[in-house]
């Protein structure tokens, strides 16, 4: 019995390769926390320099003569210093949306009515209205102009950036294969001029 049992005690104080061992436990979900760690504040951090692009060139563009095009340009030479470098000049990872509306109260909302005729509360074809993207007719939901508005308008701006994940670990832990930050903000323009509201009767 002794013979069999002496093996085994000179194998127990032995620990050769047993620090491999539990590195090799410990080394993957360590690297998964940290790569996990990362990509959270990487994409924290493009989402607070993204949220103040929007704002200052969201702000510039309340004086009027700026384009869609500007804005768009603006916000993306901030926010392109730090993408990672396939996505830089990609047009495609930073998409500027501007809705424009009459004030704040539109949003959301039809057309407004402004010469309302029996029955009041809804449109008929003896009232008037303004046509804010101008077709034509009266339009009960209204996604406002995809335009930088005019003077006192009101631009909601949407601005999604999209860019590849840092680490692609992301996809085994579940996480999508982009990084994808959405701000948006609502700001008046300035009363530079006038309001130009194009106002129909049928």
């Amino acid at each position: 019995m002794s013979l069999h049992r002496r093996p085994l005690r000179a194998l127990l104080p032995a620990s050769d390769g047993a620090t491999l061992v539990e590195f090799g436990l410990v080394v993957l979900p360590f690297l998964t926390l940290l790569m996990g760690a990362l990509d959270l504040g990487y994409q924290v951090y493009l989402s607070a320099l993204t949220n103040g692009a929007m704002e200052r060139a969201a702000r510039k563009a309340t004086v009027a003569s700026t384009t869609k095009a500007q804005v768009a340009a603006a916000i993306r030479a901030e926010v392109r210093t730090i993408l990672p470098a396939g996505s830089r000049d990609d047009p495609a990872a930073v998409t500027v949306t501007p809705l424009s509306y009459t004030n704040f109260a539109s949003i959301g909302k039809g057309e407004r009515i402004v010469a309302d005729t029996a029955p009041v509360g809804q449109y008929n074809s003896t009232d008037c209205y303004e046509d804010r993207n101008n077709n034509g007719r009266y339009d009960a939901t209204f996604g406002g102009g995809d335009d930088m508005g005019t003077a006192d308008d009101v631009i909601y701006y949407d601005v999604i950036v999209k860019v590849p994940r840092l680490f692609p670990l992301a996809r085994a832990i579940g996480l999508g294969p982009d990084t994808i930050v959405d701000a948006r903000t609502l700001i008046r323009n300035q009363p530079y001029g006038d309001q130009q509201i194009r106002v129909r009767c049928s």
